[in-house]
């Protein structure tokens, strides 16, 4: 992963001026000589930095002083207006130990609150240590929240210093709560820490909102929807939003950040996790996860809490395996949030307060140099900071390297508007303002080539947003870029769709996604998609990132080859198909292409796989008989042997629903047929699973296709959540 190094906030200063007696007035209808104030607004970019300076030895050089030091900014000089030095050591006296008769802890329901002191009281931050335990209650069982909770409070008991200021947030429900400011009082903290009840949170990343439900993702711009139910966008714009909250204090701060881990899957927008970081450290913020499961013994075929595989891998050691993996992937994102912020991410220790503890030794003295920059260009791109002291060739600095200049959609021309979406395409700096989920399929079309559907899906509340500044429509602009392994890009497209927003259809935006497809022509590889949607209206922009792989088809010997499988309760017509890059000659072409469109319409990807009870699912995929050993006979002449009989084309496919490892839902098996003149034998699957009576909760989907001619076989399996 590039890590982006950005920090700096905006200030509006309000310079008061006097009239000088004798000044002339012109263009004022104001009576001579009657009192008057005038205000000028500057706006104006104070850029702060954390500047660790040290000797050959690695020791702190200390004395420095403004005029020791040079700072540079895209090569041009800035003068230093803010200078401090923060004196933190190591081996602060630790506070008493007492014991918990002589603690005052006093139970009480604390009122969360989104944001943190006032700039008065945080002038109060100089030379303390700033920690802020951030507690994920939607990633830890009971157990390992209180394993968590216990290690905070051995912590604050007996290795919090005198230069410690704790703070703790909670994260639950949708939103983040600052259950307690910065503070040295330990009774204070240790009554936050005791009034948290364990349990309070659980299955809430996984968990199924309805209509019914409260939405508490205010706090940072995402509603508490089906977007959030299968991946980790959600608690990574709980960390981003944490990170805009103590952006406004300009010290160092370490956030510990316990869970039981962050695993990212195909279905997650990797660019949120960079705009996580992003926000990190341009508020000078360092994550320091702790794996609250600690030291972890996974028994070889899982533990009694699920059912077995009952498969080969119990023999083979796939499931053992597949196990590790797990349990790694969940633990290759903490780290990366550690990796790219300074931090350090702590694993495999039952011991959570030594993981606290190395966070507390980790910031040491510093200098904080804080400087107006010159360029008041508000172009959003990435400037670099040099800085140096020069009087002292063999001191080794550390600090961040640059910062992104802020941005004023409102300001911007066409043209420039166009820049902003080509820098988002370039820039490592992604903008989560619009919450996007993807879907990308695949369909072989030839031997060589294969058709890749794309569909989009916004949440149109977001986007209804305009409708506040009296518009009556809204523009979206949709970029998309396809690169190859070797970073190449393949296909590209732009697009801009005009919404129109009336109060009636404002209202019904509100409650309903956007959806937006189209579709690529592309070889068997391994790709990279990066797709942004603006709201011309607001500015308002979203940025989804992922990888897709597209196998090889042809292949296939062993196994059934089939495509990817689409999940969907909808189909419309084609000319009322949401919204397409391609219009007409080509637009007729693309679904001529696309097996998702027939003379029912075209069928329209689930992408959150979300499904209320009163529907039913539509599944569609299709397999290649043929494979690798198709038969084309009109390539191989008269010699070429015949085409297989009808009856030996047949492949049956059923779906099936599981939950806890058990079968809940068992489908209607099918037959279908090759479809006729195919030279791939290709074999659409159209099934049907009605959701009446199925009970709401989440649900493992597998589709299976047998192939009993050839004795072969496929299987697909997808999370799904059905509501009711």
């Amino acid at each position: 992963m590039t890590m982006r190094l950005s920090f700096g906030c905006a200030m509006l200063a309000a310079i008061v001026c006097a009239p000088l007696v004798d000044a002339q007035q012109i263009g004022t209808n104001e009576t001579q000589g009657k009192d008057t104030t005038y205000t000028l607004s500057v706006k104006s970019q104070l850029v702060t930095e954390s500047v660790v300076v040290k000797d050959k030895q690695g020791k702190f050089v200390p004395g420095l002083t403004a005029k020791d030091f040079a700072v540079t900014e895209d090569g041009a000089a800035q003068t230093i207006r803010v200078f401090e030095r923060e004196s933190l050591p190591v081996d602060a006296t630790p506070l008493p130990v007492t014991s918990e008769d002589e603690e005052s802890i006093h139970i009480y329901k604390t009122l969360g609150r989104t944001k943190y002191a006032t700039e008065d009281k945080a002038r109060s931050y100089k030379d303390r240590r700033l920690l802020a335990f951030y507690f994920d209650m939607t990633a830890m069982p009971p157990e390992d929240q209180l394993h968590a909770l216990q290690a905070a409070e051995k912590f604050v008991r007996t290795q919090m210093t005198e230069v410690d200021l704790v703070s703790v947030l909670r994260y639950q429900g949708g939103s983040v709560d600052v259950l307690l400011d910065f503070t040295a009082d330990r009774n204070k903290i240790l009554s936050i820490l005791e009034t948290m009840v364990v349990g309070e949170g659980q299955g809430s990343a996984e968990g199924v909102d309805d209509s019914s439900s409260a939405d508490a993702g205010a706090a940072f711009g995402q509603d508490t929807s089906e977007f959030n139910i299968f991946n980790t966008d959600r608690q990574l714009s709980a960390l981003q939003t944490t990170a805009h909250m103590l952006e406004q204090i300009n010290e160092k701060k370490s956030l510990l950040y316990f869970s039981s881990g962050l695993r990212l899957n195909g279905n997650d927008n990797q660019a949120q996790l960079h705009a996580t970081v992003d926000a990190a450290i341009k508020a000078g913020l360092s994550f320091w996860p702790i794996d609250a499961r600690g030291l972890v013994a996974q028994a070889p075929l899982g533990d009694a809490t699920q059912g077995s595989s009952g498969n080969s891998s119990m023999y083979n050691g796939g499931a053992a395996q597949a196990a590790n993996d797990r349990l790694q992937q969940s633990q290759d994102t903490l780290y990366s949030l550690a990796g790219d912020t300074g931090g350090k991410a702590f694993f495999d220790n039952n011991d959570l307060a030594l993981g606290i503890v190395r966070a507390q030794r980790a910031i040491s003295d510093y200098y904080l140099i804080g400087y107006y920059t010159t360029n008041t260009a508000q172009n959003g791109r990435f400037r670099k900071i040099k800085i140096t002291v020069p009087g002292n060739l063999n001191a080794s600095l550390d600090y961040r390297q640059g910062y992104y200049a802020n941005k004023e959609f409102g300001k911007f021309n066409g043209a420039e508007k166009e820049r902003q979406l080509e820098d988002a395409l370039l820039l490592g700096d992604p903008i989560t303002d619009l919450t996007i989920a993807m879907e990308v399929n695949y369909f072989q079309l030839n031997r060589a080539e294969y058709f890749v559907p794309v569909t989009v899906k916004i949440p149109g509340r977001e986007l209804a947003l305009a409708k506040k500044f009296g518009n009556e429509h809204t523009v979206i602009d949709f970029v998309c870029e396809i690169k190859d392994e070797m970073g190449l890009t393949v296909s590209n497209l732009r697009d801009n769709v005009d919404v129109k927003l009336s109060d009636a259809s404002a209202t019904e935006l509100a409650k309903r996604p956007i959806e937006y497809s189209t579709g690529f022509t592309l070889l068997p590889g391994h790709y990279t998609i990066k797709f942004l949607a603006r709201d011309d209206e607001t500015g308002r922009m979203g940025t989804y990132q992922g990888v897709f792989v597209i196998p090889n088809l042809s292949k296939a010997t062993k196994q059934l080859p089939i495509s990817s499988v689409v999940l969907s309760t909808q189909r419309v017509d084609t000319k009322q198909a949401l919204y397409n890059t391609m219009k007409g000659k080509e637009q007729a072409k693309n679904d001529a292409a696309n097996p998702l469109v027939n003379g029912d319409g075209k069928l329209i990807p689930s992408v959150t796989r979300v499904f209320r009870s009163d529907r039913e699912i539509e599944v569609f995929l299709q397999a290649y008989w043929g494979g690798a050993t198709a038969t084309a006979a009109g390539a191989q002449g008269s010699s070429a042997p015949a085409q297989p009989a009808a009856e030996a084309t047949k492949v049956v496919a059923f779906v099936s629903l599981y939950r806890n490892g058990s079968k809940v839902v068992d489908g209607q098996a099918v037959q279908a047929m090759a479809l006729p003149e195919n030279r791939l034998g290709a074999v659409p699957i159209d099934l049907k699973l009605p959701l009446r009576g199925v009970e709401a909760g989440e649900y493992q989907c597998q589709v299976t296709v047998l192939d009993p001619s050839k004795d072969r076989a496929a299987f697909w399996q997808g999370p799904l959540a059905i509501v009711p």
